[in-house]
This record gives C-alpha cells, structure tokens and sequence, in this order.
C-alpha cells in the first residue's frame, strides 16, 4: 500500500491542464479564468462628482457664506460644456462630468437657493468631493488575474472595463461509470439482492461543484462484453472514473477488462480509510481512476482525489487548506492507515470549532456521511488523542461559489 500522499501526487502528476475557450459574461460566473482580464478604458474617464450638490472654484468659496451665479448644469450623460469662472457655479449630479474650471464639490444640503443665486455655507478644499479620472482603475490595467474562480464581482468588473469575452479554461469532462448486477438507478424496483446506486449521483455533485462536467456512462453488468461496452463511451473524455470493481473478488473485472484494453496502471491500494482500493492509471492519454463500490468510501476518495484532480486540471491550486479544530471527544491511537473519521462541528464558549466524531464510523453508513461537517483526519500511527486537543480536519459543509 502507498500513502495518501504518495498517491495523491501520482494522481495529480498522471492529469492533463485543461485547453481554453472563450465565453461571453453571462456564462462566467463560477468558470475559472484562464487568461488575465485588461481594461480596454479608463473609469472614470475624467474628473466626476461623487454628489449632488455645485461645481465651485474652492479659491471662491474660502470664506462663507459666498453667494455665486449658476450658470448651467452637469448630469451623468449631458455634461456642461461650459467653463466655470470666478463667482460662478453649475449644478452637478452624482457620477456628472466635473465643469472646467470647478475644482470641488459643494453639497446641495450646504447652499441656499435662490433663483440663479446659490450661496454656499461651506468652504470645500480643491478635490473635496471629486473622483479624479482613473480612480477605479486606468486603461491597461490588469483588474482580474488568471487562475481563480470567477465570482459575480469580477464579473461585473469585467463588464465595467468593457470586456465583453472572457478566456477560461474548458470544464473537464469526466466520465462515471458504475459496475456490479446489485445496483439499480434511483426510482427503479429494488429487487431482494440489489441496492440503489448513490455513487453516481453523488459524485456527479462533487464534479460539478468542483468546476468540472459530469457524464454518466451508467452501469455495467458484471461481465466483460457489458463493461467494454459502456467503458467505450469514455472515449473523448477527460478522465474515466469507474465505481466498483476494484477490489479483489471473482466478479471485480474492471482491473481485468481495461487491461486487455491498455490501461497501464500506476497504482493499487492505499494505506487510508475508508477507500483502500482504490486504482489510478490511464487509457492511452485518458486518466482512469477506480473507486471503491462502498458509497462512503467513493465520497471520501472523491474529496480526497477527485475533487483535487479535476482543480489541477482547471489550473487551481489543488491542495486544500489546512485547517484544525479541537477534538470534542477522546481518541484511540490510530494503525498503520489513514483515518477520514466523520464527524460534526460545533462553536464552544471561546468561538472555536468543536469536531466530535460519529460512534459509528462504518464505511457503508451514508447517513453518516451526509450529516458530517467535516473529516477528522487521523495520520497512520498517530497517538491517542485527547477532548480538548487540536486536530487537522476537511471541512465538508459551507462551500460555494464565489459572490
């Protein structure tokens, strides 16, 4: 057996970086960027006032009250063309060109109105109130670097530097494939030796959530003609993930049938649990990963490798931050594999996260699973722990797409 680290690195060193497309904005939220956005002009493009009130000389009001003459009016959209000379004023709007020869902005809620005549009562300094051009950002400025999820704000600021088309990298297209004459699809009679196939739904989930495309290539028999033939739609796939069938028995015959079709296999069991067998190797230029058919077990390999694998395709940082937690409960010294215990989080009186495990840690309990915060992991050989210390956890609950 190798270590999760070990496999997780031949995983990661056995996947392509994905090719890019263009896409307009309203299709790129969630997408990951691929190429750095530059601004295509300057916002904004000259001085404008940040409200409403007059566009003054402030040399003309450093003593108030000053009463000044309005001679015209500056909107968003209809600028005044004129020019504001001494004990003169316009009337300005929020986001209005800044008339030439105005210098500040004096608040319509400081001035007193009467006709054309507006004395104001406060002395504004040069700039008070005015957003010189290019404060935002200038033409040619880099606004959005490559290499991360797109939230809405960058796509909105994309849209603000008049980009209209974005260069992100192509969604990886994985392909799953479940094995084994137990399994049925949801909402099919369930006869007294079958069970209802989670994998596929859930990892399809996990694919999506990570930025990828999930194909669902459905469920083969366990015979040989049965599993080339649906392992065949993997062709122009990114990856083939196939569930079940990884472990040793007489009717496990993934290993057997793609071999005889050219997978070279890399590796073959790892010292974790739950998802000790689990296999990695490629078809030609196609990754292939095989899961275990124990749904706890897929999931957790999913986070563990998956999820990581198709990051690394889109160009993200694949590695999960780590992070601890105190352990809500007493643990027993771990053996020679590591331990992905489920567990739930809490806040104590000090506002730090609490992690207490399931009493039951059975590798086919995804109730378990689905009711969990997070992962408690548990290095091989790791010491007793005790309620109170800090642990190394994977948070399960809270992710999103970027707002």
């Amino acid at each position: 057996m190798i270590s999760v680290a070990e496999a997780l690195q031949r995983i990661l060193d056995g996947v392509h970086r994905m090719p890019t497309e263009n896409i307009s904005l309203a299709d790129a939220h969630g997408r990951v960027l691929a190429r750095d956005v530059t601004a295509r002009l300057t916002q904004p493009p000259t001085d404008v006032s940040a409200m409403d009130g007059y566009a003054v000389r402030a040399a003309d009001v450093a003593e108030v009250p000053a009463t000044l003459t309005q001679i015209g009016e500056s909107a968003a959209g209809n600028a005044f063309g004129g020019k504001v000379g001494p004990g003169q004023t316009a009337r300005i709007f929020t986001g209005a060109p800044v008339p030439k020869g105005a210098d500040a902005i004096v608040m319509q809620e400081d001035t007193e109105v009467a006709g054309d005549q507006i004395t104001m009562t406060v002395a504004p300094w040069p700039g008070k109130f005015v957003r010189p051009a290019g404060l935002d950002f200038q033409l040619g400025d880099v606004g959005i670097t490559a290499n991360r999820v797109l939230s809405s704000r960058d796509v909105g600021l994309a849209a603000a530097m008049n980009v209209p088309w974005l260069t992100v990298a192509r969604r990886p297209r994985i392909a799953l494939l479940a094995t084994g004459d137990e399994i049925v699809r949801p909402g099919e009679p369930v006869g007294p030796n079958q069970i209802i196939s989670s994998n596929t739904i859930a990892l399809m989930g996990l694919i999506k959530a990570s930025g990828g495309e999930a194909i669902d290539l459905g469920i083969a028999s366990d015979d040989e003609a049965s599993l080339r033939a649906l392992a065949a739609g993997a062709r122009g796939a990114d990856m083939l993930v196939t569930l079940g069938g990884a472990s040793v028995g007489d009717h496990d015959l993934v290993r057997k049938v793609l071999g005889q079709d050219g997978l070279e296999l890399d590796f073959w069991r790892i010292a974790m649990r739950p998802g000790k067998p689990l296999i990695f190797g490629s078809i030609g230029e196609t990754p292939m990963m095989g899961m275990p058919g124990n749904p706890v077990s897929s999931l957790v390999c999913g986070i563990v490798y998956l999820r990581p694998a198709v990051r690394a395709m889109l160009g993200l940082d694949p590695h999960a931050a780590s992070q601890t937690a105190r352990l809500g409960q007493d643990l027993p010294g771990n053996d020679l594999r590591q331990d992905y215990l489920r567990a739930t989080a809490s806040l104590n009186e000090d506002g730090e996260t609490v992690v207490t495990p399931f009493d039951k840690q059975d590798s086919s309990m995804l109730s378990r699973l689905a009711k969990a915060d997070c992962l408690i992991l548990r290095a091989p050989h790791a010491d007793p722990a005790k309620a109170g210390e800090r642990v190394e956890i994977l948070p399960l609950s809270g992710e999103t797409t970027g707002i």
